[in-house]
């Protein structure tokens, strides 16, 4: 079981992008704490109707971001 669902960050023209690596998870916002505070809503809400394991993840996943500096 995965214990951590990856995101990888970029700066867009207008806004911080999110996107799970191995999960259809995306997000934005205008600041990084914003955009923290998205990443874990849309990871609760993409994980609403199911449980992290049916999923192979553990019950209590890390999240862990990654950041692309140009």
């Amino acid at each position: 079981m995965k214990n951590i669902i990856q995101f990888s960050i970029s700066k867009g023209e207008k806004n911080y992008i999110a996107h799970a690596i191995d999960f259809p998870i995306f997000t934005q916002a205008n600041t990084l704490d914003e955009l923290i505070a998205n990443i874990r809503e849309a990871t609760n809400l993409h994980f609403s109707d199911e449980d992290f394991t049916q999923s192979g993840l553990s019950q209590t996943p890390s999240l862990f971001v990654n950041f692309e500096i140009p």
